[in-house]
């Protein structure tokens, strides 16, 4: 079994978690300047959809797979119940550059698990193996890899994990909550290690990788070292912060400086199919923590788009309320 680009990465691995609206072609140009993790992901893309869309549709959906030179390497996530329209997403994610396939298998939200994708494929192990073979004959000579949770309603990492491992996936890499506890409780790392060493009593070459509540690089560090994983996704950590992975401390005028770039990019890249109010949850994340925050936020999430964002800021810098 080859792992492809996964193995020839520097252990500890540190990726970019897949989060909707939020790690967007855009926002990922401004990670990858100031912070490049050791693999990207895009957000999560409905196989379905690229699959039976209508050119519109199905247009919109190919812009949540675009990615720059840059960024390699990159993995596109995808999310289905059907085998064959997995399959087709594997083969489109190959056609278009990208240096490996992630299936889905953990995502909570309803409208997913309806469809009996997501989490709910933790309860159909058999369709989940399914979904691995088809993205493999699509994906070729691309890794495949699967993000998942610790169970459904309850912690059933015993009988799901080993499931997966026959199907020889690159990577998995856990989330340590089940689908029932969403983030409402703290990650559970034990249940990392835990997977670890049932990855190891198989004799498994997959990469075991966690994620869950993790602010930084620092506390990453530790959470490989407590469990022998090979490396973690960082999520929330992101939000404001596209230093994260270079832990860099930027000033406060860098961060607004960024903040301004990222929503003129924002615009440039994303202004056609998506809301200018996705940017908003990210001027909560970059003003923060400092005298003047609140009032300023305020003025942020009234503006239009980039031009009035850009002003706002440029303002705060000429008033030298900030230096």
């Amino acid at each position: 079994m080859s792992n492809g680009f996964w193995e020839n990465l520097k252990r500890p691995i540190f990726v970019l978690a897949p989060m909707a609206d939020v790690t967007d072609a855009a926002f990922r140009r401004i990670i990858n300047q100031y912070g490049k993790p050791d693999i990207f992901y895009t957000e999560f893309v409905s196989a379905d959809g690229l699959a039976l869309a209508r050119e519109e549709g199905r247009k919109k959906l190919l812009k949540d797979l675009e990615f720059s030179e840059a960024e390699h390497p990159i993995v596109a996530q995808f999310f289905t119940a059907s085998p064959e329209h997995m399959k087709k997403a594997a083969e489109l994610a190959r056609s278009l550059g990208f240096d490996g396939v992630d299936i889905n298998m953990g995502c909570p939200d309803t409208s997913v698990v309806h469809q009996g994708a997501g989490a709910c494929l933790i309860e159909t192990p058999k369709l989940a193996r399914e979904l691995i073979r088809a993205a493999k004959t699509g994906a070729g000579d691309l890794p495949v890899s699967v993000k998942t949770r610790i169970g459904f309603n309850k912690p059933e990492l015993e009988e799901w994990l080993p499931e997966l491992l026959k199907e020889d996936p690159a990577a998995v890499i856990i989330h340590a909550r089940t689908k029932k506890e969403m983030s409402k409780v703290p990650a559970r790392w034990e249940f990392v290690k835990r997977a670890v060493e049932i990855r190891d009593n198989l004799n498994s070459k997959t990469l075991i990788l966690g994620n869950g509540d993790v602010k930084d690089l620092e506390e990453a560090r530790r959470r490989v070292k407590e469990t022998g994983a090979d490396g973690v996704m960082l999520g929330r950590a992101i939000f404001g912060n596209p230093w994260l992975f270079s832990e860099k401390i930027p000033t406060l005028k860098e961060k607004l400086k960024v903040l301004v770039e990222h929503t003129k990019l924002f615009e440039e890249l994303l202004g056609e199919v998506k809301s200018f109010n996705i940017m908003k949850k990210h001027f909560k994340a970059y003003v923060n923590g400092f005298d003047g925050a609140q009032d300023l936020r305020v003025r942020l999430m009234e503006a239009k788009d980039a031009n009035e964002v850009g002003d706002i800021v440029d303002n705060i810098f000429d008033s030298q309320v900030i230096n």
